[in-house]
């Protein structure tokens, strides 16, 4: 049974209103990244760097699902058991829009993480205070569910699985810059590149041939303006399989 692989970034959740660190030189909501997303910021400041999440999260209560979103997780259903969507993004929006099977590689804003026992356990939008306790063992010392540079991301297994199984990759409004997209597509005959800049992809490469030469369609459009185009080429594609 051939099945679609996914992988969504930043530009999936820019239309809502959710702004990263990639697009304003470095800064994360006006803060040094490295002091609020790696291992070492974390050793300094958890007490800062706990506030920033918090802020993160409370943000993100008011924001809603665009089209695009709403629009993958009726692709989900539509195609079910047949859709690997594995997201750079934190948050939630592609759960608000109604998907039920989104695998996020990067961690999750609403959720917090056991140093002790690894489980995570949700808090929604709730501020972390400092004196929850894990319901899984009991531990105190608890903190964001985001993987932060430094550390193992383990979730990344899921990239090379989804390769094995899909005959159909589509990456939606990610640069390359932290997954590098390039080899994923390399292992797909059939593949899809949405992002309304060519320039800025192709500058990371240091290329401007490579979207032509390694993805069979490029769609140089906004996630929500795209998705007519992604969805008649999946018809496509799909057809008899």
């Amino acid at each position: 049974m051939n099945k679609i692989m996914i992988l969504s970034g930043a530009g999936l959740s820019a239309e809502s209103g959710i702004r990263t660190f990639r697009d304003n030189d470095g800064l994360w909501e006006n803060h040094d990244v490295m002091k609020v997303c790696s291992t070492q910021g974390w050793i300094d400041d958890r007490d800062y760097v706990t506030r920033f999440y918090n802020d993160r999260r409370a943000d993100l209560a008011s924001k809603e699902p665009n089209h695009a979103h709403k629009v993958l997780a009726h692709l989900e259903k539509d195609y079910r058991g047949r859709v690997i969507h594995l997201t750079q993004n934190i948050d939630n929006l592609m759960e608000k829009a109604g998907a039920k099977e989104v695998i996020h590689l990067h961690g999750t804003l609403t959720d917090l993480r056991c140093e002790a026992c690894t489980q995570t356990f949700d808090v929604g939008y709730a501020a972390q205070t400092g004196n929850e306790v894990c319901p899984h063992c009991g531990n105190k010392r608890v903190r964001h569910n985001v993987v932060m540079f430094g550390e193992a991301a383990p979730e990344y297994s899921h990239i090379y699985e989804a390769i094995k199984a899909c005959s159909l990759f589509i990456s939606i409004g990610t640069s390359g810059a932290v997954i590098d997209i390039i080899p994923i597509a390399k292992e797909f005959k059939h593949s899809i590149l949405i992002d309304p800049k060519r320039q800025k992809i192709a500058s990371i490469y240091d290329t401007k041939s490579y979207i032509d030469e390694y993805f069979e369609h490029f769609i140089e459009k906004k996630a929500s303006v795209a998705m007519d185009d992604m969805l008649a080429i999946i018809k496509e594609h799909m057809k008899g399989r």
